[in-house]
């Protein structure tokens, strides 16, 4: 049995759909097991990009089926957006299933989304305004309402209707906002629904009956450890858990299943919204990172926050994951600059931090401790094995290495798939 879990080390955007893309062309299956299309995967083939939110990456390599798992939320719309762009191009959409499980994304959690985020004025989280965490927030008050329940169609409409003048008692009362149209909702639901059943399975049996069979099978993660409801800078997160353990959940399978985890990790450190960060770059080293490395948001199109590499971000998530191994993503970005610095540890009130700090203000109150490496300045994105690397940026890979504990398995120099140092094979 081959498994695989791949995991945002940081604050999500590492460069996850491009590993994912290049590990799934030896997988049999790959697994979405949380969030929503409040995520964004990149992927680019042929020089083609492909921007994907909510189907799994693995959609773009011929005979690989694509799971999104129980602990996704999905927004059918955004799904069907996305099922018109890939088909429009002869991707083979076929092998999509989603699960009985999931829960739906309805216009009226946008609206609520919306309405919450605008309230909070200068305490606002960032969220991408989905509709994402009151859909979540639907599933733990046990009120949401399942893909399953579209199978039904009578009682798909008497739990819609129901929620919908429920969510128009919160959008009028508290926030005095306009009600939402239950008619046109149910309308336009009742004929997704229809458009979406085909797409219904027990996913969690096809996930357990391809690993008993001994196929490769990769779990997919969205956004990154740090955004985490639990152990991220909580509360600026996420409503799920992109972390390993997550993923089990959310796929409907054992813990013990997942035999390795990839760490995704930029060889830098980027966040999109608010939140503390404790080595980001205000000034124009900052900004030529952003450049460099086109950090703006797939989903937003947000410009991120960006700076040079957290290790105390990245060994932490390594602790919450069990992570057996990293990819550095985006090492060609670094190539500009004539020193680059790595943080190994902060720096509290005059004591040395190595371990992350649950409290935000103390971790607001956190400097950081860096040791620092020369640059290359050189172009790296044609490099293909570690050893055509300059002896500068090895350097910086061993570097990384000592500070996090962890090996670094995948060297990313550039978008495409053949812009991939493989040390060590995955699946």
């Amino acid at each position: 049995m081959a498994t695989a879990a791949v995991i945002g080390s940081q604050w999500g955007d590492e460069g996850k759909g491009k590993i994912i893309d290049y590990l799934a062309k030896r997988a049999d299956m790959v697994v979405r097991g949380q969030g929503g299309n409040n995520a964004g995967h990149t992927v680019v083939i042929g020089g083609k990009k492909y921007a994907l939110h909510l189907i799994p990456s693995g959609v773009l390599n011929p005979g690989t089926v694509n799971i999104i798992g129980n602990g996704v939320v999905i927004d059918p719309k955004g799904f069907f957006d996305e099922i018109k762009v890939l088909d429009a191009d002869g991707i083979d959409t076929s092998r999509i299933f989603v699960s009985d499980r999931a829960h739906i994304v309805f216009p009226y959690h946008k609206e609520l989304d919306r309405l919450s985020e605008n309230a909070k004025g200068d305490e606002k989280i960032g969220t991408t305004q989905k509709g994402i965490g009151p859909c979540y927030c639907d599933k733990t008050a046990r009120v949401g309402i399942r893909t399953c329940d579209m199978l039904r169609p009578e009682r798909f409409r008497e739990k819609l209707a129901a929620r919908v003048k429920a969510a128009n008692e919160t959008i009028v009362k508290i926030y005095g906002g306009a009600p939402m149209d239950e008619a046109a909702i149910l309308e336009e639901y009742t004929d997704l629904a229809r458009r979406l059943s085909p797409y219904i399975r027990d996913t969690g049996v096809l996930v357990d009956g391809a690993i008993r069979e001994g196929k490769n099978v990769l779990f997919e993660g969205a956004q990154g450890s740090l955004l985490d409801l639990d152990l991220g800078t909580y509360p600026f997160v996420t409503s799920s858990h992109p972390v390993s353990g997550g993923f089990a959940i959310g796929s409907g399978i054992g813990a013990a299943s997942i035999r390795e985890v990839v760490g995704i990790t930029k060889a830098y450190t980027t966040r999109v919204g608010a939140g503390p960060f404790v080595t980001e770059l205000t000034d124009a080293v900052g900004d030529m990172i952003r450049e460099r490395g086109h950090e703006y948001g797939t989903t937003t199109g947000r410009p991120r926050r960006c700076g040079w590499f957290d290790g105390v971000v990245v060994r932490y998530s390594a602790r919450i994951n069990g992570t057996t191994g990293t990819a550095l993503m985006l090492l060609d970005v670094l190539g500009a600059f004539d020193e680059i610095r790595l943080c190994y540890a902060y720096e509290h009130e005059g004591r040395e931090i190595t371990d992350f700090p649950a409290d935000l203000e103390t971790l607001h109150e956190c400097r950081p401790r860096y040791r620092t490496a020369p640059g290359w300045k050189t172009d790296i994105t044609g490099c293909r094995s570690y050893d055509d690397l300059p002896a500068e940026a090895r350097a910086y890979v061993r570097a990384v290495e000592e500070i996090t504990g962890v090996p670094v398995k995948i060297i990313s120099v550039g978008p495409g798939r053949d812009q991939t140092i493989v040390r060590e094979e995955i699946l």
